[in-house]
């Protein structure tokens, strides 16, 4: 791959992390400024609800900057780009709209429809 492209790959890796981090600090604001003190049984079940959402969603964005930060590893080792489960190499076009892509196209199909067999 080339280094222009992969330099491109590692600013869009480097903003999803920065989004996500940013969305971290926004959550802990916003958890931390609420006065907890509501009457009102109802809007207090749907404040809990909705605090169990965002909690959900940072723990998925956790994975998510995991993943970010082992394909940014990826990128500084030289083993970006790769596919693991053939060894060949990851399409352009599939790193562009998912930078975090470890299979190839043909290997990641291979997988779902093994664990789509398998029921999970």
């Amino acid at each position: 791959m080339e280094e222009k492209n992969l330099q491109q790959l590692k600013k869009q890796l480097e903003g999803i992390k920065a989004e996500i981090t940013s969305d971290v600090e926004q959550t802990l604001t916003d958890m931390t400024t609420d006065t907890g003190n509501i009457p009102d049984p109802n809007d207090r079940a749907s404040v809990e609800s909705d605090r169990s959402f965002e909690l959900r969603i940072r723990g998925r964005e956790r994975k998510l900057m995991d993943k970010v930060d082992e394909a940014i590893a990826r990128i500084d080792e030289g083993t970006y780009g790769i596919c693991a489960g053939c060894g060949e190499d990851i399409a352009l076009k599939r790193l562009q709209a998912r930078p975090v892509a470890t299979f190839c196209i043909e290997c990641k199909t291979k997988q779902e429809q093994r664990e789509k067999e398998q029921g999970r």
